[in-house]
């Protein structure tokens, strides 16, 4: 178990206690089939797989590798919740972006991860892929850029766990990440190629990411993706609606929460499963619903239903859809047929629903990612 240290530094008005210490360790509903519907306009951006088996499933690779594109930064979490940022008295420091927390699940998982991506030149930047590295998650393709600093994301926790975020990236490093320095050799590998919409926000990381995205599908790559909303990076919610729903249509596997459902579909209901067909897409193998503490719903072409969550005392809720998403990437990477078995994809929601219950025990993303002896563990005495 490695951990960091840093000394006391300011930001604003805002000062960070001193000697900050992060640890990281190595480490039934049945249904109908799922109908399109054509109600939500979606704009399109066509990929063709070269590489699909006559069952829809990708051929078999021999690596289970999972590549995640996207941001990494630096969250900075109060160490007391329920207060705002101005009252916060101090801030725990702790690494995350969403696509760098699933790389990261997935290797304290057991599985095999990648992430590609860009951070500042600075001690940040540093520091965060030292963490990929210890965490046993190949950091090769890792940027620095020499002329923008490693975003920051200031964290609200509410009483009950939930957050707001407030973010320094204007621009950051992750925003820059040029097509050029894409290693698409790497991409072409993967069993599964994982990825959010922050990255879409501005050029040349957008561009960037599309390249990324066309590559592994053309070389039969899953793609996974997870919107992530995160508002208040958009120009406007309208922008931000536009720019997730233009990829929407080719990826393999979505994962979305409940609120992201009723802003996409302009305040529809997201428990209601009309609304949630209406995006679906004729190339989805799996669309996921998560719902917090009470679980996830999926839907595929063959079934769809809800599987139950683990309750727990939730102290910080971020990281949670992300630790979610590496839980059900890790089985997937090792078998997709399992899209195949309703029995055995509920095992695996199970797991992942553990995976996201776990984390929220902690503070930060990151470090409160659980290892696969853990989500057993918590299974069991659940069922027990």
């Amino acid at each position: 178990m490695a951990a960091v240290h840093s000394p006391a530094f300011r930001f604003g008005s805002v000062t960070l206690t001193s000697r900050q210490e992060l640890s990281f360790r190595r480490g039934n509903v049945k249904a109908s089939s799922f109908s399109c519907s054509s109600s939500v306009s979606i704009p399109r951006l066509s990929f063709q797989s070269k590489a699909l088996g006559g069952d829809g499933l990708p051929e078999t690779k021999d690596s289970s590798l999972v590549v995640c594109f996207g941001e990494m930064l630096i969250d900075f979490v109060p160490t007391f919740s329920g207060l705002s940022l101005a009252d916060a008295p101090a801030f725990k420091k702790a690494p995350g972006g969403a696509p760098a927390n699933v790389a990261v699940g997935i290797a304290r998982l057991g599985g095999s991860s990648a992430f590609i991506g860009k951070v500042g030149e600075d001690e940040f930047g540093y520091m965060l892929a030292e963490i990929l590295k210890e965490n046993n998650v190949n950091s090769e393709e890792m940027r620095f850029d020499p002329g923008a600093r490693t975003a920051l994301a200031f964290v609200t926790l509410r009483s009950d766990g939930e957050r707001e975020f407030m973010f320094y990236r204007n621009p950051s490093a992750d925003m820059l990440f040029q097509e050029a320095e894409l290693d698409l050799d790497l991409i072409r590998k993967a069993k599964i190629f994982h990825y959010g919409s922050i990255s879409l926000i501005t050029e040349p990381c957008k561009s960037a990411h599309i390249a990324a995205a066309k590559a592994a599908k053309d070389a039969g790559v899953v793609l996974s993706y997870d919107p992530n909303l995160r508002l208040p990076l958009w120009p406007s919610a309208e922008s931000a609606r536009e720019g997730i729903l233009s990829i929407w249509d080719t990826a393999d596997i979505i994962k979305v929460s409940e609120e992201e459902i009723s802003f996409l579909t302009k305040g529809e209901d997201p428990y209601d499963d009309a609304v949630v067909r209406k995006l679906c897409h004729p190339n989805h193998k799996l669309l996921l619903v998560t719902e917090g503490p009470e679980g996830c719903r999926y839907y595929t072409k063959e079934f769809n239903g809800r599987v139950k969550g683990l309750k727990v005392d939730a102290v910080d809720t971020t990281g949670a859809g992300d630790a979610f998403v590496a839980g059900i990437l890790s089985q997937l990477a090792k078998d997709f047929s399992l899209l195949q078995n309703e029995d055995r994809l509920r095992e695996a929601l199970m797991f992942a629903n553990a995976c996201g219950a776990l984390t929220v025990k902690g503070r930060g993303a990151i470090p409160a990612l659980p290892t696969r002896e853990a989500v057993h563990s918590a299974i069991l005495h659940s069922v027990g």
